[in-house]
């Protein structure tokens, strides 16, 4: 639950970037020189409220052979794991895209009509969002096609669809939302397929209470890797994700490439947390699971690393089942070396952070930083991918062996370029906030990134007793982890000891910080809600409680000023000394909330200033933004890795490629990567 899922689209798109998105034809060369990279078209495509965009891989062809093989063997195995975010997602997934993908492929007949552009619009949007949900709002996508037309397509490609996944396309009341959170059931009304459909919130809380019971290790992350199903006797029971179990036929292709990653791995360390990685898959043992990660987060040497697995666990109503994704990545050494001041200092962080001393780790152990270059991804990290991540997600092993921090640094340099300076300049209240975000806008969120993931993650601790974050706080645990990261962030940024350090050149770098963050979670976020709908993602339920909580205590000790010029909402910041110690007043009080599983005050707080939509600010944002025409979101073409072999097979070298086409990615992934029935 530790995932910074900013999409930088939503973090720094106040801050100035390089222009508009290039004009260049596509590029589908192999990397090239720094002079090619100024042509390089980041930003080939958009469609919806979605741009898609590209990054390079610049540092792959300074890898050994070995390293190169390594990076193409984790991005296989990444690959090989597509179809279970799917299937993860909605139960009628895997069979909807393979009509999509079937049609889009095969269809020989008129491609010029409003409808087939609509099928083809449905299609990109299926895809981005791996299901017919959209991947933020939760919301199920509309069809602006007939069903008739539809089963015209079908047939006319030989494919075929169940009736009741014909009705998940077309019935918009049938499954409406993958995760809906406003019922007394949480996972009544939601779709997403970790539950059976008939299975009830009660049910399965009994179900895990009865379970943790019986541990004979309670530190498990219990129900992490499976799926609750209901057996022939009407009793509950796990369906595990594991060779031989669910999902097995893509697991065991992951294992296949994992195991041939082992071979090539970098330093035994490095080697033998990707084996214990395969016997958890083969087993799916959630104490190979602990072991795994205890090996991996103390694997630290090497230029290459991977997350791969089922982790993340906001796609759950209840917070226990992990997403599947993969991200392979590939140290960016200087910019690591500067950062890494960051996470030597992580003792001093969290003895000087404004909460209970109670809450306070004694010991801060084993958090290493680093700057990485994305070299593929898959499952809940794409299309749409975060920025940076902080792993382990088990309390217990961060406690004990600490936890690895990446920022995503080709990510946060593609969004760079693709992003033009409109909403800086329509949302800023003045020229000076407008030219210390162009000065200091990009810093700004590199820093904030950094301090969320290695010291707001790493920070805090539970009081004895209390249990875990998922069990205490429920639904509210994800955007309440998140709103203590940011807060971190948020108060240490503005903090003389950064400039001390070395990481800032002034704290107005921290001033910028205030001023895109409560732009963003009290305004700009709202580009990404429909009129009438309330805000449900944890991210952004985040953001928006801690902007309207900042902004109101702001407001009644005179630090913040919310005006209108012109028809249109501004936010003036007075004193940033004040708003800073606002925020360490809200991260005090979340972490204490956290520490003591405290969930009326959690819940209190979320529901309060992070749910509901003010109706006249959220008109107002959506007909400033229009004008603007500037998707909110952002997702990526991954780079193709191509192995060069021998008369043997054996691969004597490794080519990077760019493709510049969306659907065809889509389209080969489909062919290549589709091992569920």
């Amino acid at each position: 639950m530790v995932k910074n899922i900013f999409f930088l689209v939503s973090m720094l798109f106040l801050i100035a970037s390089c222009g508009s998105p290039s004009g260049q034809e596509a590029d589908t060369d192999t990397a090239g020189t720094e002079e090619a990279q100024d042509t390089f078209n980041y930003y080939p495509e958009r469609f919806a409220d979605k741009k898609i965009l590209r990054y390079k891989v610049s540092s792959f062809d300074q890898l050994t052979l070995q390293q190169k093989k390594l990076v193409y063997y984790l991005v296989q195995a990444g690959l090989s794991g597509r179809d279970i975010i799917y299937d993860q997602n909605y139960r009628h997934n895997l069979a909807i895209r393979r009509a999509l993908d079937q049609i889009v492929a095969d269809y020989s007949g008129d491609r010029s009509s409003e409808e087939w552009q609509e099928v083809l619009l449905y299609a990109k949007q299926v895809w981005f969002a791996n299901g017919i949900h959209h991947h933020y709002s939760n919301d199920k996508f509309t069809p602006g096609f007939s069903r008739e037309y539809f089963e015209g397509l079908l047939s006319a490609v030989g494919a075929s669809l169940e009736p009741e996944a014909l009705r998940a396309i077309f019935d918009p009341a049938f499954d409406a939302r993958k995760i809906d959170q406003s019922g007394s059931d949480l996972l009544a009304n939601s779709a997403v397929n970790f539950y059976g459909p008939d299975i009830t919130q009660a049910e399965a809380e009994a179900f895990y209470t009865k379970m943790k019971a019986g541990l004979k290790d309670g530190r498990v992350s219990m129900g992490l890797n499976s799926k609750i199903i209901r057996n022939q006797k009407g009793q509950l029971e796990e369906a595990v994700w594991k060779v031989g179990g669910l999902y097995s036929d893509a697991i065991e292709q992951i294992a296949f490439w994992l195991e041939k990653a082992a071979e090539v791995a970098e330093n035994e360390a490095q080697a033998s947390a990707l084996k214990l990685l395969v016997d958890y898959y083969r087993t799916g043992d959630l104490i190979t699971w602990d072991q795994y990660n205890v090996a991996w987060v103390q694997a630290t040497e090497g230029d290459i690393d991977y997350i791969n697995s089922f982790i993340e666990v906001y796609n759950d109503p209840l917070g226990y089942k992990g997403s599947y994704e993969s991200i392979v990545q590939i140290k960016d050494f200087d910019a690591s070396a500067r950062m890494a001041v960051v996470s030597e200092n992580a003792q001093w962080f969290e003895d000087n952070a404004p909460i209970m001393e109670a809450h306070k780790k004694k010991s801060v152990t084993g958090i290493t930083y680093k700057v990485v270059s994305v070299a593929g991804e898959s499952g809940d990290a794409s299309p749409a991918t975060p920025i940076g991540v902080n792993l382990p997600n088990a309390n217990w092993i961060r406690a004990e062996y600490g936890s690895k921090s990446v920022s995503l640094g080709n990510i946060i340099h593609a969004y760079d370029q693709a992003d033009g300076p409109g909403l800086l300049q329509e949302f800023s209240h003045d020229e000076e906030e407008v030219a210390r975000a162009q000065q200091y806008g990009a810093l700004a969120g590199k820093m904030h990134t950094a301090l969320h993931e290695v010291i707001g993650h790493a920070s805090g601790q539970l009081e004895e007793g209390v249990a875990t974050p998922k069990e205490t706080l429920v639904n509210y645990a994800s955007p309440l982890e998140e709103a203590r990261a940011d807060l971190v962030a948020l108060y240490y940024i503005m903090d003389p000891k950064l400039v001390e350090l070395g990481l800032l050149p002034s704290q107005d770098v921290g001033k910028a910080e205030y001023d895109s963050y409560l732009k963003n979670g009290y305004m700009l976020q709202l580009r990404r809600i429909e009129p009438g709908k309330t805000i449900e993602q944890a991210h952004m339920r985040n953001r928006s409680m801690v902007s309207h909580w900042i902004i109101e205590k702001g407001q009644e000790n005179g630090a913040i000023e919310v005006l209108q010029r012109d028809g249109k909402t501004f936010i003036d910041i007075k004193d940033y000394e004040k708003v800073r110690a606002l925020f360490g007043q809200l991260l005090k009080e979340v972490q204490r909330i956290k520490s003591q599983g405290d969930f009326e005050a959690g819940q209190k707080l979320i529901e309060t200033y992070g749910v509901q939509v003010d109706a006249d600010i959220h008109a107002e944002v959506l007909k400033r933004a229009e004008a603007l025409d500037i998707p909110p979101y952002g997702g990526f073409i991954n780079p193709r890795l191509v192995a060069v072999m021998d008369e043997s097979g054996e691969i004597t070298d490794v080519k990077v490629e760019y493709p510049a086409d969306f659907t065809q990615q889509m389209l080969e992934y489909g062919k290549q990567f589709s091992f569920l029935k």
